[in-house]
């Protein structure tokens, strides 16, 4: 931990946080200025996590918006360790996701807030405005139960050296904690989890050597994809 300090209202940043994970379109852009404002007043963040967000924001106002979005899809979108879907890291595709999935989901209603149309509850600018409408105390008690997550997240992002782990930087910092470094284990490529397994397994090789001989049959789950999700 930090510290004990008491936390400060982070309202404001939180929301803005949330904004710079969303999807980069045109109108997501167009607030960049507003958002460093925000940051800037608040103030609930330190002077050096600020400056890297100001890179973030002024690389996202600067570069060619087809990168800025062609980047986004592939950072965000063609890896599990930086999905921003929180219980891809949790629960990944066992079971247990979809009872975690509706009990967030009534959390967010029991506040009075509601999802867009095809946002899963556990897409991390979702999370993120809910927990800005909490109390301060609140709020960072309920980032800290996430921070094992947005360790492993910044993580993954400081490996492939984009600005965007200066967000989960942010987070951490919000939740009184401190980034440790963590091993990531490895994984196959999207694509590899994509590809479909022949239908009968390669049955010219793999078939009945002799008839009345079984022929095993390999049921093979496809991965869990993540659905896109509006911001």
């Amino acid at each position: 931990m930090l510290g004990l300090s008491k936390p400060v209202s982070a309202t404001g940043s939180l929301r803005v946080l949330a904004a710079l994970l969303g999807y980069p379109d045109a109108p997501m852009r167009g607030y960049l200025p507003e958002m460093r404002d925000i940051l800037r007043s608040e103030s609930a963040l330190s002077a050096a996590r600020q400056a890297e967000l100001d890179a973030l924001i002024e690389t996202l106002a600067s570069a060619d918006p087809l990168e800025i979005e062609a980047n986004y899809v592939e950072l965000f979108d063609r890896s599990r360790h930086t999905s921003l879907h929180l219980f891809e890291h949790v629960h990944g595709d066992s079971r247990d996701r979809g009872p975690a999935m509706i009990d967030l989901g009534q959390t967010y209603e029991k506040a009075g807030l509601y999802l867009a149309p095809g946002e899963l509850p556990d897409y991390l600018p979702a999370v993120l405005e809910f927990v800005s409408t909490q109390p301060p105390q609140e709020a960072r008690a309920f980032l800290g139960e996430m921070a094992h997550i947005f360790n492993a997240l910044f993580n993954a992002l400081q490996q492939r050296e984009t600005p965007y782990a200066s967000v989960l930087g942010a987070l951490l910092e919000l939740a009184g904690e401190k980034a440790q470094t963590v091993k990531l284990a490895a994984e196959p490529s999207l694509d590899e989890t994509w590809v479909e397994p022949p239908v009968f397994d390669g049955c010219s090789t793999k078939g009945q050597s002799k008839p009345g001989t079984a022929q095993p049959i390999h049921v093979m789950r496809r991965a869990n994809v993540r659905q896109g999700a509006s911001s």
